[in-house]
């Protein structure tokens, strides 16, 4: 069982990225799901998540960053608008797939600069 993260990129200041997180060697459903990002000597924090109940987001990023699931497809997506310097980071999806549960993929590598 495994998440697989693409869509990372460099991006310029005001730009949008789409994020997307495959889960995959199981037939389960991801449930529950989360972005989280990691910037150089900096702790990991939760950036979006989303599960039966809603979506939630940080302040830093709520109404820039839209975190959604795609059940069909098993993947679940971060589309992020607006970006600013520092919201660069290498971003890591987590997930729920039936009763595999808190699965992380390897992150991807977002950089915003002009």
């Amino acid at each position: 069982v495994q998440l697989q993260a693409s869509g990372g990129g460099l991006v310029q200041p005001g730009g949008s990225l789409r994020l997307s997180c495959v889960g995959s060697g199981t037939v389960l459903k991801i449930s529950r799901a989360a972005w989280y990002r990691q910037a150089p000597g900096k702790q990991r924090d939760l950036v979006a998540s989303i599960n039966s109940g809603g979506t939630n987001y940080s302040d830093s990023v709520k109404g820039r960053f839209t975190i959604s699931l795609d059940v069909a497809v098993n993947t679940v997506y971060l589309q992020m608008d607006s970006l600013k310097p520092e919201d660069t980071a290498v971003y890591y999806c987590n997930a729920d797939l039936g009763w595999h549960f808190d699965i992380w993929g390897q992150g991807t590598q977002v950089t915003v600069s002009s």
